[in-house]
């Protein structure tokens, strides 16, 4: 793609509409930055839509978990900033009731979605392939509270978002931490979910999305007040201290720049899932060049 010095360069923006991916698009979807020739609009969507759509390339930057991308890396690009980590936490798998993780094997568990790096670590601690049921991700406590789904029975729940935070106040049981289990397995932290650029751009445009990537997430930090005070309109009902939590947990220095260890994890997913044959390719990711090194 060539632009001219003077041309407006639309970037179309996915994103989920939780707390945390809220206060990381802060700064850009509130104008708090100079983006110059670049005109950002942003479509919020929960991420197994976003995951999907981008098999079409119509989005120029858009969330992406890490299961997916392993199928979308001809066409995206990791930024070198805006990932989600879970660093010794995770996504939870939760149920009415204590179950083994044999028992699990069997049973039925509502998933947020298949392209979801939950669905991804989730097989991998089980051993492989489990009987799921896609449900809203949004809806999930309920639906594992309720023991049923469209009338199909639910065994257990895969939870992502805010729901790690407030599973307990519906009297369901933690099984297992998918973030703690791959830190115990791998001593690294637990990739899930990254922003990626559409190739087709070119390096020259895909260098100056991810900087202004980064001027966002770091202006959010920086102005954590104001940010959080916008994230809370995404947070589903999470009190400010919550949604403080939740947003800590998922937008930090891991936020700002993947980092060695934070690629060596990403690439030890990829790994990891082809080797268990849940993946068809092994792909090592490609990452954009860092803006800047976080300590």
């Amino acid at each position: 793609m060539t632009t001219t010095a003077a041309e407006t360069i639309p970037v179309r923006v996915g994103h989920s509409p939780d707390a945390d991916d809220a206060f990381m698009f802060y700064a850009l979807s509130r104008d708090c930055l100079d983006t110059g020739r670049y005109q950002f609009t942003h479509e919020l969507v929960d991420i197994e839509t976003l995951n999907r759509r981008a098999f079409s390339g119509e989005l120029e930057l858009t969330a992406l978990s890490l299961h997916a991308y392993a199928y979308l890396a001809d066409r995206y690009m990791l930024c070198s900033c805006g990932a989600s980590f879970g660093d010794d936490y995770g996504p939870m798998v939760v149920a009415r009731q204590k179950l083994s993780r044999e028992s699990l094997q069997t049973a039925t568990i509502a998933v947020p979605g298949t392209l979801t790096t939950a669905f991804l670590s989730m097989q991998l601690w089980l051993g492989g392939p489990c009987k799921h049921v896609v449900v809203p991700f949004n809806e999930m406590l309920d639906i594992v509270e309720a023991g049923s789904f469209n009338g199909q029975p639910i065994d257990a729940g895969l939870v992502i978002h805010e729901g790690q935070l407030t599973y307990q106040e519906q009297g369901l049981h933690l099984i297992e931490d998918m973030g703690k289990w791959w830190k115990r397995e791998t001593g690294l932290p637990l990739p899930l979910g990254a922003n990626g650029v559409r190739k087709d751009l070119g390096l020259p445009v895909m260098t100056d999305i991810n900087r202004l990537l980064y001027e966002s997430i770091r202006f959010g930090l920086e102005h954590r007040t104001a940010a959080l005070d916008y994230a809370l309109g995404y947070g589903r009902g999470l009190a400010r201290e919550k949604a403080d939590e939740f947003v800590g947990m998922y937008v930090n220095d891991w936020t700002l720049d993947f980092g060695d260890r934070g690629r060596a994890a990403v690439n030890e997913l990829l790994t990891r899932g082809f080797k268990a044959g849940i993946l068809k390719q092994h792909v090592v990711a490609e990452f954009l060049p860092s803006v800047h090194r976080a300590v």
